[in-house]
């Protein structure tokens, strides 16, 4: 090596050097992941989608006049439903989460083609969920679907501009006993303080709905318990049927659309009977977080 440089030095006044080894290869990793990729379902932004115009509708949804309950969590949806669903034209089946039912493509060609037929991921997932709740009316027998999923309310002007020609119908509660509920159903997963917070959310959301909504009709789970003959009555009349006594005693129902975790599956729900509801609170018992929407609802002063 010595003598081929001094040569090389003497003649081009180049050397050459041994090269140093190379550096091992980096360990192979995955690239970072953005934040939110381990997200819930339901956590992507709201996609894009289109309003049908009245006169789409006959194309657009095979459901007309969908009824929707937008009730917060421990409320008595699901007595109110099985009320409902006694009757012989309401067909109101367990909690359908349907906002949480998504599409995606699995190519761009696909998304290509769709948006070719004006239809964007949005408005595919609305084609989804009207399908979906259109098959179980069918396969009911009957004439209108109640649906009733407290999460509903978090997606309420979604649900209303997927269905334009949807009713409401808003399910209160006093919100000490709604917080008392949720954490009684499982004392072990959340103290009382955390499940009034946590039941503040969903109180919040069916209080925007109801705010947002023109037309909708408004039951109280109290006044439901009192005097459950008229306010079904009263429901009935909006709802454009006939009230049924049966809805009286949908005990006789059979109990299979109890669904464990679809909705209240307890035995209290089960015994086909409507119950007393619970002593309301006294006033130097709400807690402070709870005090404006008990204020909000009429439940205090």
């Amino acid at each position: 090596m010595g003598n081929l440089n001094r040569a090389l030095s003497a003649t081009t006044g180049l050397q050459v050097r041994r090269a140093a080894p190379a550096a091992p290869d980096a360990p192979a990793t995955a690239p970072p992941q953005p934040k939110g990729t381990g997200a819930k379902p339901g956590k992507r932004p709201t996609p894009v989608y289109r309003c049908p115009a009245p006169g789409d509708l006959a194309t657009d949804r095979l459901l007309r006049r969908p009824v929707f309950i937008m009730s917060p969590v421990r409320s008595g949806s699901t007595l109110l439903r099985m009320l409902l669903n006694a009757h012989s034209q309401l067909y109101s089946p367990h909690e359908l989460h349907i906002r949480r039912l998504e599409v995606d493509f699995g190519s761009r060609l696909s998304q290509r083609a769709m948006s070719a037929l004006d239809l964007e991921r949005g408005d595919l997932e609305h084609l989804l969920w009207d399908r979906v709740m259109h098959r179980e009316l069918v396969r009911s027998g009957k004439d209108v679907i109640v649906e009733k999923t407290p999460s509903n309310a978090f997606v309420h002007r979604r649900i209303r501009d997927c269905w334009p020609d949807a009713r409401f119908v808003f399910l209160l509660r006093h919100p000490v006993s709604i917080a008392r509920s949720w954490h009684e159903g499982d004392p072990g997963k959340r103290t009382f303080d955390e499940a009034a917070a946590d039941a503040l959310r969903y109180m919040k959301a069916v209080d925007n709905a109801r705010g947002a909504t023109t037309g909708g009709h408004t039951v109280r789970y109290e006044d439901l318990t009192a005097d459950t003959e008229k306010e079904l009555r009263a429901l009935c009349a909006f709802l454009d049927v006939r009230f049924e006594p049966s809805m009286l005693d949908y005990g006789r129902r059979d109990d299979s659309q109890v669904v464990k975790g679809l909705g209240d599956w307890r035995d209290k729900i089960r015994t086909g009977r409507v119950q007393s509801g619970r002593e309301l609170p006294a006033e130097d018992e709400i807690p402070e977080l709870l005090r404006p929407m008990c204020a909000a609802w009429g439940y205090s002063s």
